[in-house]
């Protein structure tokens, strides 16, 4: 698999670990372990098909509201997850199912959320937009968009204040990015050097307008430079080269403060569900599908080295099913949540 073309933002005042990376890098393949390109795999397989799961019961009427589904983005919510130890903080926008399964978040609880039912993470009352387990470093999917930026880098400086050693991962979209409250965050972050890594999950569309439409500098990793963060752009449909790249921003996190990650990805769905995409052609979908699906690319990669074969990789992904079926039926299975819950979790205790 081909590692991650990157271009980095310049900076006179701050030497990152990323910058001080030799150009000869880049163009080495990565060696690794059969076993971690498994994991990444099966973390891949998992939000997909969860997501695949989501999408029939949103049709079937069990989820209201509001979906946004994760596919064809899967690599880089697991690449950088793979980068993290515990006592790490993650948070994102709305387009959050993939993140919570990667912080090993209950996939039957989740689906259960998403559904409104009693047995959810936010007990029926989050949906698929507001639903958090701080037990698992996850501080939720935010409907509000770009409010995540400045919640993320008070997580950062939580961090710092404790001195634990921990990084926020803080991620957004490409339309999140031109949020004014981003750069009054991005300010701060710099100031008190926290130990955040802000990824842009750049889809190419924001809502229903394209990056090129909405945003007068596209290379979105530059972001940060007016206020001496550094930045870098990876290939976000390819999870090693995402875990490379977000190896070293975690490391630089945790050193010297803020850094900024641009993953160039694709949503395969809409915005939402209801979202007919027509902003877009349906031969640009089938191309990046046929061309960078994240995971057929690593399916691809493993075979062709030999690391795995077929029957094994039915294997996983039989699994993966019984997983989200079983996560489906409880959902189904749980009660609603009884009418006093409109008066529980509305205060908490400080």
């Amino acid at each position: 698999m081909a590692t991650a073309t990157r271009r980095k933002t310049n900076s006179t005042t701050r030497k990152t670990a990323a910058a001080k990376k030799p150009a000869s890098k880049a163009s080495k393949k990565p060696k690794v372990a059969t076993e971690q390109l498994l994991a990444y795999y099966r973390d891949m397989l998992m939000i997909r098909r969860f997501e695949e799961k989501a999408g029939q019961l949103y049709g079937m009427g069990l989820i209201g509201g509001f979906c946004h589904l994760y596919i064809g983005q899967e690599a880089v919510a697991v690449g950088i997850q793979h980068a993290l130890k515990d006592g790490d903080s993650v948070i994102t926008g709305y387009r959050d199912h993939g993140h919570m399964l990667v912080c090993e978040m209950d996939p039957a609880k989740v689906m259960a959320e998403l559904t409104g039912r009693a047995g959810g993470y936010s007990k029926g009352k989050g949906g698929s937009m507001h639903m958090f387990a701080r037990d698992k470093g996850f501080y939720g999917g935010h409907g509000i968009v770009g409010a995540q930026v400045p919640l993320g880098t008070g997580l950062g400086f939580a961090h710092k204040y404790r001195d634990d050693g921990g990084v926020a991962v803080v991620y957004m979209g490409d339309g999140a990015v031109n949020q004014g409250q981003v750069y009054e965050a991005f300010n701060m972050a710099s100031l008190w050097k926290l130990p955040v890594v802000y990824v842009i999950e750049n889809n190419q569309y924001g809502m229903g307008t394209s990056v090129k439409r909405a945003s007068a500098n596209t290379e979105l990793y530059r972001r940060g430079s007016a206020y001496d963060i550094p930045g870098e752009q990876i290939d976000g449909m390819d999870v090693v080269a995402v875990r490379m790249a977000a190896d070293e921003a975690v490391a630089h996190a945790r050193d010297s403060g803020p850094i900024l990650l641009e993953a160039m990805t694709y949503r395969y769905r809409g915005h939402s569900m209801s979202d007919p995409a027509k902003y877009r052609s349906r031969e640009e979908v089938q191309e990046t599908r046929a061309e960078r699906d994240p995971i057929d690319r690593l399916r691809t990669m493993m075979l062709n080295q030999k690391l795995v074969d077929e029957d094994q990789l039915k294997g996983i992904d039989k699994d993966i099913r019984a997983i989200v079926n079983d996560a489906a039926t409880y959902a189904q299975d749980s009660p609603e949540p009884a009418p006093e819950e409109l008066y529980t979790d509305v205060y908490v205790d400080a």
